[in-house]
């Protein structure tokens, strides 16, 4: 996939995640029921502005110890950092832990690979596993998760650039994604343009209601009005 130009991707993280599904149901009306997260994730450090980057998609397990040599899962593990490096760039890795009823029992997020993966051009992940150490995490790295808990227990990299499913949102490597405190869902990069014109249209109207609400007096016919434009 070629990289979007930078200012596509400027104008992506300006909105919030709410936005970018809006836009979507106007741009593409058939995406309304799917592409994003159906059940919460949790964003410990909420002040973290939207992030959009090229999905880096990978599987993890935690709760048994691997029976891969040392050595083996060394190569695994690099074989998925240069993943996660390889262009385009920016990247978001999307992580599925794939401990069944167990998903979460070790993290593999915390301070260390946050700042691993932000050195390699990472902006943050999405995964229905567990994160850690939330006060040490690389500045400016969004995180969202099915959980928090204290250790990493036996986790390790299972295997990357496989399709993933966090939450309900179906995610294929390289995908776009866009993500920020409320979730993450995946953006068609064909579509930006007309999701663009249908985020600024629907941001005039609902200004427009909103302002209306705000008058003093206001009655259902004022809003009525207000919602006709």
């Amino acid at each position: 996939m070629a990289a979007l130009a930078s200012v596509d991707l400027d104008a992506l993280c300006a909105l919030d995640t709410p936005t970018i599904c809006n836009a979507l149901e106007i741009a593409t009306p058939e995406r309304r029921a799917y592409g994003f997260n159906r059940r919460p994730l949790i964003a410990p450090i909420p002040a973290t502005r939207a992030v959009v980057g090229y999905a880096r998609t990978a599987t993890i397990r935690a709760r048994e110890p691997q029976r891969r040599s040392r050595e083996e899962a060394r190569a695994l593990r690099l074989k998925y950092y240069a993943h996660v490096a390889q262009a385009p760039l920016p990247s978001l890795v999307v992580m599925q832990d794939v401990d069944g009823p167990d998903r979460g029992f070790g993290a593999f997020w915390g301070e260390v690979q946050s700042n691993v993966h932000k050195a390699l051009g990472c902006l943050g992940t999405i995964t229905n596993g567990s994160i850690r150490d939330i006060p040490a995490i690389a500045p400016g790295f969004q995180m969202l998760a099915g959980s928090i808990v204290p250790s990493h227990a036996y986790v390790r990299v299972v295997d990357f650039a496989v399709d993933v499913i966090i939450h309900g949102m179906a995610v294929k490597s390289h995908d776009l994604i866009h993500a920020d405190r409320h979730g993450a869902v995946v953006v068609p990069p064909q579509m930006i343009a007309a999701m663009q014109a249908a985020a600024e249209d629907l941001s005039a109207r609902e200004a427009k209601i909103i302002a209306a609400t705000r008058r003093p007096g206001v009655t259902v016919a004022d809003i009525k009005a207000a919602m006709k434009g």
